[in-house]
């Protein structure tokens, strides 16, 4: 959501400052600002509310010359969108800091500089880290030491970018929690939040790993610092050019590549969101907390494949944060007349954010007096973000396929922040946050150890490719899953295919069942996995042949006609994120099998903008 961008060059970088906000925009923002180092010693700033073209109107009326400098844009978090919130934050006239994350201990923080005469003239957690740094680089006679002592004091997680008018061509770095990168240049360093922000002057960074600190000083002299202050070694990387979003690169089609992109925007949707033991709730808006604590009740309203992350949520959110919820299809919503109870929260699941149902949904839904609206969504300037209370961003990146995968796998984890952002405020036990915290930072590694089955899925697939009807089978939060595997097989390789609740089988699946017609299940080692292996026995009772995605820690045995396929354990509630990649994979491979047109499926788009 926010950028930064930092530059210390031997010639002006308010340009290259500027071209790297620009280059950020797809990120999403309300304001943005740049404070640079003059040729006589003085930092100069300029700050603005809305578009970066707006900072660029103000720097054509009043330039910023000078050799280093740092740069922001701003997603709203503490404080309303407005100029004096809008970054860089200053300590005096000396020291300037941009800051991507959120500070949890900024309160108290803000009592103690307060009280030392500090005066504070933002609504932000920022202006705290402005003022401790100037506070202890005055002790401390030098600004690397003075950040490295800040940092003690911070919980939260944050990027950083820092300069000061007392040491020319300076520039110090600093992340946890929040990804930064340095731009290594001829006699020239760069900051920024994300390499594409700095394409224009370089293609060599360095990818900063957590806890690390950095100086970027003239002549393009770089240094790195681990946790325990010791300078370490970062090994450079070239950045492979070219337009990611719309090349498949190396793969047969933009939905395979999509696929293999998961546990990167996975970690992505995660990146700044999480504390040590819990999620951050700023993370959501200035506003959220004081909504979240008021929250009696859920509406999620979505369309297809985000439908189906709804219904996942719903058991995330009343197990976890013990709130009841209803899930509504967006076309169907807003021709009833919907009850909203007192204290009931309106969320909004979108791709694109145009989706014309759900957007109309959201707007009847503003006349019905909910608590207030939330939309959960991947494109930063849609008409769902736009008018929404509050928003949070999945950061999946661009998605070109028909088929949602990545963009599915994302929303889930923003609904399994949401579910910890609610439990947090509703006394959720913090050791089971805890967990599940950890979980999910353990969460793309396993994604990662899932698409290395892709071979053997491959295998799997090739039962599929004479068949012409598929029964997908789930319990729990994995019935879901069941549907969306159902959707994709049907999508693009047009098997028809139905999803059921495995309990459901005796009332009317089960006559369906025969050699024809492959069930697909996945058994998650939870507590209803007994019942499932009993639903399965069923079904091969039948004569159905079984393939069957299960924890490795299930005993299920491999046999005639009974297809096993291994997944790594994973933290039961985020076992619906886990499932959904395999079942991706079986459908893409089928389709290829078949030959059908695998990115962009008949008779289907897609941005659903029309009714």
């Amino acid at each position: 959501m926010c950028g930064i961008v930092g530059a210390v060059a031997e010639r002006n970088v308010q340009n290259i400052l500027l071209e790297g906000l620009k280059r950020l925009e797809y990120r999403g923002y309300d304001s943005a600002g740049m404070a640079v180092r003059s040729p006589q010693g003085h930092l100069q700033r300029r700050r603005t509310l809305g578009k970066v073209a707006v900072l660029e109107e103000c720097l054509v009326a009043e330039p910023l010359p000078g050799r280093s400098g740092i740069a922001h844009t701003r997603w709203a978090t503490h404080g309303r969108p407005s100029e004096h919130n809008a970054h860089p934050h200053q300590s005096g006239e000396r020291l300037a800091v941009v800051h991507n994350g959120i500070i949890e201990n900024h309160e108290t923080l803000r009592r103690e500089l307060e009280a030392e005469g500090y005066a504070f003239i933002s609504e932000t957690d920022t202006e705290v880290i402005a003022h401790l740094l100037e506070r202890e680089s005055r002790q401390a006679g030098d600004l690397l030491a003075a950040v490295r002592r800040v940092l003690t004091r911070i919980d939260g997680a944050y990027a950083l970018g820092v300069i000061h008018a007392e040491e020319p061509d300076v520039i110090i770095g600093a992340r946890k929690g929040s990804p930064l990168v340095v731009g290594v240049g001829i006699d020239e360093a760069f900051l920024a939040s994300d390499p594409l922000a700095l394409l224009q002057v370089t293609d060599r960074f360095i990818y900063l790993e957590e806890g690390d600190a950095v100086r970027l000083c003239a002549g393009g002299r770089i240094e790195v610092f681990d946790t325990e202050g010791a300078v370490v070694e970062r090994a450079v990387q070239t950045f492979e050019h070219g337009d990611g979003a719309a090349s498949k690169g190396d793969y047969r089609h933009f939905m395979l590549k999509e696929i293999h992109e998961q546990p990167m925007v996975i970690a992505a949707a995660l990146e700044g969101r999480l504390g040590e033991r819990s999620v951050l709730v700023e993370s959501f808006g200035p506003d959220a907390e004081a909504l979240f604590r008021q929250a009696r009740q859920i509406h999620i309203v979505a369309c297809g494949t985000s439908y189906h992350a709804g219904m996942v949520a719903r058991y995330w959110l009343e197990r976890y944060a013990g709130l009841a919820v209803q899930v509504e299809v967006a076309s169907e919503y807003r021709y009833r007349q919907v009850v909203v109870p007192e204290g009931t929260l309106f969320v909004t699941l979108s791709q694109s954010g145009e989706t014309a149902d759900t957007l109309a949904a959201l707007r009847f839904a503003r006349q019905r007096g909910y608590l207030a609206s939330l939309a959960i969504c991947n494109v930063p300037g849609s008409s769902l973000v736009r008018e929404s209370d509050l928003t949070l961003m999945t950061q999946a990146g661009p998605e070109i396929g028909v088929a949602s995968t990545k963009a599915f796998t994302t929303q889930l984890t923003a609904l399994m922040l949401l579910t910890l952002a609610l439990g947090r405020l509703r006394g959720q036990a913090e050791d089971e946050q805890a967990n599940l915290v950890q979980g999910l930072r353990e969460l793309p590694g396993l994604v990662a150890r899932v698409l290395e089955l892709d071979s053997a899925i491959e295998q799997l697939s090739m039962a599929f490719a004479e068949k012409h009807h598929a029964l997908f089978l789930g319990r729990g939060a994995h019935f879901p899953i069941a549907l969306e595997g159902a959707l994709k097989l049907k999508e693009i390789s047009y098997i028809h295919a139905e999803a059921y609740p495995a309990g459901e089988l005796k009332h009317g699946p089960l006559a369906l069942v025969d050699s024809e017609m492959p069930v697909i299940s996945v058994a998650p080692n939870d507590e209803l996995l007994d019942k499932l292996k009993s639903n399965l026995q069923e079904v091969r009772a039948r004569g159905g042949e079984l393939f069957v995605f299960a924890d490795e820690q299930v005993g299920l045995i491999e046999e005639e006609y009974v297809h096993v396929l291994r997944l790594p354990h994973v933290h039961e509630a985020l076992a619906p994120i886990l499932y959904t990649v395999p079942l991706q994979l079986l459908s893409y491979h089928v389709a290829v099998l078949k030959g059908t047109d695998v990115d962009q499926p008949r008779n289907l788009a897609k941005s659903v903008t029309v009714e």
